[in-house]
């Protein structure tokens, strides 16, 4: 199982809490269907706003397993991406889709399960004029995001791991995770959450 799986297996909460070195994007990402996730490094995208030509030169340009992450500069005003947008990333291997706009054909995007992460809804369509900006810092909700970045997504968050961190943040991640299955083992047999975390009655969980 490849690095970026294994982190999308943890999910972002685990992630997110055990690792230091992850950021989670401030923004209110939701991805089209509850069970979407996603996790690659992070192919960016920096689009002008009412036109998508860089996200068709993005999907040419990205390489198996990465994730488009897209600064739209906050614009839910248009819908650059849909569906036939979404069948050439999946036929090039591209693990997902984050952008801080709009997405258009969302009954069909869940239909083929491509993982979508997007601010909002926008039929209105686009033209196909600026270049914008392949591969070069962004920043979203905040968070400064570099070509190689490992983006993990899932219904509760988008986050990012600096490339440089990604082992150490899979490791702290798989510990918590340990860590919260002998929890669990307690529960099941009949301790109390204040018993296993070393807690009193009266003291805040």
């Amino acid at each position: 199982m490849s690095l970026a799986a294994r982190l999308a297996a943890l999910g972002t909460a685990t992630i997110g809490e055990a690792a230091p070195s992850a950021r989670i994007v401030a923004l209110p990402f939701r991805p089209l269907a509850p069970a979407m996730a996603a996790a690659g490094p992070a192919l960016t995208v920096r689009c002008r706003p009412g036109d998508n030509l860089a996200l068709h030169r993005a999907i040419a340009a990205a390489e198996p397993g990465d994730v488009l992450v897209v600064d739209y500069g906050g614009s839910t005003e248009s819908g650059p991406f849909g569906e036939i947008m979404a069948l050439a990333c999946q036929l090039r291997g591209i693990a997902g889709l984050v952008t801080d706009g709009s997405v258009r054909d969302s009954a069909r995007l869940i239909e083929m399960g491509f993982p979508v992460f997007a601010r909002g809804l926008n039929i209105r369509g686009t033209t196909k004029l600026d270049q914008g900006e392949i591969g070069g810092p962004i920043t979203l909700g905040g968070v400064r995001i570099d070509r190689g970045d490992l983006i993990v997504a899932d219904a509760d968050a988008v986050i990012v791991v600096p490339a440089a961190d990604a082992e150490e943040a899979l490791a702290a991640g798989e510990a918590r995770s340990a860590k919260e299955a002998r929890m669990m083992e307690c529960l099941r047999a009949g301790e109390t959450t204040l018993q296993i975390l070393g807690l009193t009655e009266g003291e805040e969980p």
